[in-house]
């Protein structure tokens, strides 16, 4: 076994271990097992995620705390949970969803998240994240990656450091809103993943929703 994953390892078992004595304080000792199977399967879906050592860490931690849904149940986790962030973006003029297989994509136009050269996000954006939220919050069985997305003008450090600061925004304005701080990963991609020859398109944050199986 390659010493990076024997880290990986000690790291699951330490979440799985504090995960478990903190269920067995307030809950039956018996729901400390379902942590523990809970973790392996979040490690193994941020690895799939995230492909890296923090991807998953960043599972693992997921599963220990929100658990996991039963493979034959995702579809239609998924499907509900699409059908309310639909009914959300067809009140709004800045959100599309889009779905590949069982992972759901909301993005959100820069402009109205943010200002120019900014990462304070604006009162329009407050409003999306938080019709977002009521619905993330009722789908609590989902990991949440947070993207930021520059266009190309300005040096490339500055962009991706801006992108960094606006999904790390987001995260912590759903965080607020009742989110739990453990199903969300924020990553910023700079000016490295355009999507359009049209700059404004370029500029955008991402909220990707990923099923837990359990």
């Amino acid at each position: 076994m390659m010493k990076r994953e024997i880290v990986i390892m000690l790291v699951v078992i330490l979440l799985v271990g504090t995960s478990c004595s903190q269920i067995q304080t307030r809950q039956q000792r018996g729901t400390a097992g379902g942590a523990l199977i809970g973790a392996i399967a979040g490690a193994g879906l941020g690895q799939a995620i995230g492909r890296d050592t923090a991807g998953t860490l960043w599972g693992a931690a997921i599963g220990s705390v929100v658990g996991g849904i039963a493979g034959h149940e995702i579809a239609y986790y998924m499907d509900q949970q699409e059908q309310q962030l639909q009914a959300v973006a067809a009140q709004s003029q800045a959100m599309t969803i889009a779905r590949t297989r069982d992972v759901l994509t909301a993005t959100f136009k820069s402009d109205v998240m943010f200002d120019f050269n900014s990462s304070a996000i604006k009162p329009g954006g407050y409003a999306e994240l938080n019709n977002v939220a009521r619905v993330l919050n009722q789908y609590p069985e989902t990991a949440i990656r947070i993207e930021g997305h520059t266009d190309a003008s300005g040096s490339e450090v500055y962009n991706q450091a801006l992108s960094e600061k606006r999904a790390t925004a987001v995260k912590n304005a759903l965080i607020q809103r009742g989110v739990h701080q453990a199903r969300i990963q924020a990553l910023g991609f700079g000016e490295s993943m355009p999507i359009s020859s049209n700059p404004a398109m370029n500029r955008r944050v991402s909220i990707v929703i990923v099923p837990i199986q359990g």
